[in-house]
């Protein structure tokens, strides 16, 4: 979460929380990865943030330059879906990363969601933001593991938006007033931005995606 991110979120693109959750929507095809191998072909870059992809690991990262910004986006929209990847942190300070959703490819109102992905003792936590927090989640970190690989599975459905962190859940929110464009299907953002003077990394990987439909239906995860 940076608000120096801001500039780069509204550029238009043209080309119980139990184990077994009820799912109100209906599964619309298969699981997809949105990485395959090393493809970067599905995402777009934009900043000065440098992005690469190797044995299956995609790193994000300043490039030694703290003042390197930059959001991956997928070049697919998205509008219900079930999200689920893995991600490992530098552990510096605030340097944080985030998964922005619902992000419009045009005439963006403002913020989209972001699922930040940081450390809750910096302030950072595994959380829900937009402009402000909507579910601080990990907030005391006592879930996510530091330099390690985090399991993280984010359901969003309508307005309703879960997320669990190491098969925990950490968030439970539904937006009262949802605007108009975060009721469309939009992109998906990986973020990375230098915090504190420190250039930081950020990496993910098994980033796997399944759209949803409304409707009645039960999945498992």
């Amino acid at each position: 979460m940076k608000l120096s991110l801001i500039a780069l979120l509204l550029v238009p693109i043209a080309t119980n929380l139990a184990a077994e959750p009820d799912i109100s929507a209906k599964i619309q095809g298969k699981s997809k990865s949105l990485l395959p191998g090393n493809d970067l072909s599905q995402w777009q870059s934009i900043g000065s943030a440098k992005w690469q992809a190797k044995d299956g690991i995609l790193t994000g990262g300043q490039n030694g330059n703290p003042k390197h910004s930059g959001i991956l986006i997928t070049r697919e929209t998205f509008g219900d879906f079930d999200l689920t990847l893995e991600f490992k942190i530098d552990e510096h300070g605030k340097y944080n990363s985030g998964i922005y959703f619902r992000r419009a490819k045009s005439n963006p109102l403002g913020h989209p969601y972001q699922l930040n992905l940081g450390r809750g003792v910096a302030g950072e936590p595994v959380g829900l933001h937009m402009y402000k927090w909507l579910d601080k989640g990990d907030e005391k970190d006592l879930v996510r593991k530091p330099l390690q690989w985090n399991k993280i599975r984010l359901l969003v459905i309508g307005p309703h938006i879960r997320a669990w962190l190491n098969d925990t859940p950490i968030v439970n929110y539904t937006d009262p007033m949802p605007r108009p464009d975060l009721q469309q299907p939009g992109t998906i953002g990986l973020q990375t931005y230098g915090a504190e003077g420190h250039a930081g990394w950020v990496q993910f990987r098994n980033i796997k995606i399944q759209k949803l439909n409304h409707g009645k239906a039960q999945r498992t995860p």
